[in-house]
């Protein structure tokens, strides 16, 4: 089942090349592209069904920085979902997203130490916040976060959508809808902001998420930060809370280098 979705996976993605390609180059501040319909209605609707199945053994996040359901023990979860991050860490995969985006030395999140599911159900949201720069031991650069949608019948109008803010929180975002099927490969920076909306229906939006690194800084630059979250632009005092939050959290990564916890990668 995983060499099919690869040779499914890389077949749309090689048929787009170009068009993908232009369009990363060409996305702003914040680098990015989508392909729609990347997998067939068969695989889709396993991949789905897989999901709904295994969504009460995720376990909660919430605090003021996100509310939703994350799970990462694919051992306990349908084979099917599990092919399909095989299929994404797939060298085959990995070597076509670099050719599209001219990010060197990709490499998967072998441990998977940021992938998993991400399950976003009435009133859950994740608020604007920049990712981990590094993997676990900080020997990588994270470069690309890659999110596969898989809820269908999903409407923008639903909430649950990517938003991304080129100019920082506090501003405006672009609206990135999760609709079924999506794949978003996006840029992982020290300025590449983003966050989800809030869930306004009684629904699930689900999400396999994925993670490439590499020994080479995606901007060419040096630098080391913790997940760092922001409040929205109606959030003042959630602002300033967050924003004291990821700068102590930053200062336990400088102190304890790399004897930090995964409360403090996350």
């Amino acid at each position: 089942m995983k060499d099919i979705l690869i040779d499914e996976i890389a077949n749309k993605l090689s048929t787009h090349l170009q068009t993908l390609q232009k369009s990363f180059m060409q996305s702003g501040k914040i680098k990015f592209f989508y392909l729609d319909n990347l997998i067939s209605e068969s695989f889709l609707k396993q991949i789905s069904a897989a999901f709904d199945k295994n969504i009460s053994k995720l376990f909660d996040r919430k605090s003021l920085r996100e509310n939703k359901k994350v799970g990462v023990k694919y051992d306990d979860y349908d084979q099917i979902l599990s092919d399909f991050t095989a299929a994404i860490h797939s060298p085959r995969i990995i070597e076509l997203i670099s050719h599209i985006t001219e990010l060197d030395g990709l490499e998967p999140d072998s441990s998977m130490y940021a992938a998993g599911l991400s399950s976003m159900g009435y009133g859950n949201f994740l608020n604007p916040h920049l990712d981990n720069s590094h993997n676990f031991d900080r020997s990588k650069y994270r470069c690309l976060n890659l999110l596969y949608y898989c809820t269908p019948n999903w409407d923008e109008k639903n909430g649950g959508n990517l938003e991304l803010w080129p100019e920082g929180p506090q501003t405006t975002s672009l609206t990135i809808s999760s609709l079924c099927n999506r794949l978003v490969v996006m840029k992982t920076d020290r300025n590449s902001w983003h966050s989800v909306s809030k869930v306004i229906v009684n629904k699930n939006r689900n999400c396999i998420s994925n993670y490439y690194f590499s020994k080479f800084s995606p901007d060419t630059s040096d630098y080391n930060h913790v997940t760092s979250f922001r409040g929205n632009k109606d959030q003042k005092f959630v602002d300033i809370l967050l924003k004291y939050d990821a700068k102590f959290r930053n200062l336990l990564r400088k102190v304890y280098k790399k004897q930090h916890t995964r409360h403090i990668k996350d």
